[in-house]
């Protein structure tokens, strides 16, 4: 079993959970709970990956995140 780390927002206006696997293309997906939005991650993922052949193992490792300051 591989873990993977999804990045996951609100959007206000559409009032969903936004999931996406950074370095994945097509890995991305909405829901109105976290749990709904971990299963969709979870069905869409292996497609994803099948599609592009990528193997578990080279899927981008995650660092951090880094917040940048912008003027107001």
């Amino acid at each position: 079993m591989k873990t993977v780390t999804a990045y996951v927002e609100w959007d206000p206006q559409s009032r969903l959970y936004v999931g996406i696997v950074p370095g994945v293309a097509g890995a991305h997906t909405q829901a109105e709970t976290l749990d709904e939005l971990e299963k969709n991650l979870k069905e869409v993922l292996p497609l994803c990956l099948e599609e592009q052949e990528i193997a578990p193992d080279e899927l981008p490792r995650f660092v951090g995140l880094q917040q940048i300051e912008i003027p107001e």
